[in-house]
């Protein structure tokens, strides 16, 4: 079962970094404020960032490390400014970047992702 990771901005300009199977689904609880928690009192939200992971486990990896890094590295990832994110990482080449960015071979067949404006689309044509 497919699984998302997102990055939301709330109306005080934090960030909320999340993972859902059902991506749809979970951006209108956040923007309706059904779901409780951080962004129920930081409406409204907006999408910034969505990525693909064939597995719940990886989207709750990356979850996981996008939340333990810095607003400005969350701001270089989000804007795909790849050599200013390596310059923010602590190591000479961070490997969550990567993997994010799809250059392992692991994570090319498993993960996939999505900036502001681009949508999810539907395997079925029609």
């Amino acid at each position: 079962m497919a699984a998302w990771v997102y990055i939301l901005r709330c109306a005080d300009g934090s960030y909320y970094v999340g993972c859902t199977t059902n991506l749809e689904q979970r951006i209108a609880q956040h923007h309706a404020g059904t779901t409780g928690g951080y962004t129920a009192s930081r409406r409204p939200v907006e999408l910034l960032w969505c990525g693909e992971a064939q597995r719940i486990h990886d989207a709750i990896e990356v979850e996981r490390k996008l939340k333990r890094w810095s607003r400005a590295k969350k701001e270089a990832f989000i804007a795909g400014e790849w050599d200013r994110l390596q310059a923010l990482s602590s190591r000479s080449r961070s490997a969550s970047a990567v993997a994010l960015r799809g250059e392992s071979r692991e994570r090319r067949a498993s993960f996939e992702t999505r900036t502001r404006g681009s949508a999810p689309q539907d395997d079925e044509e029609g």
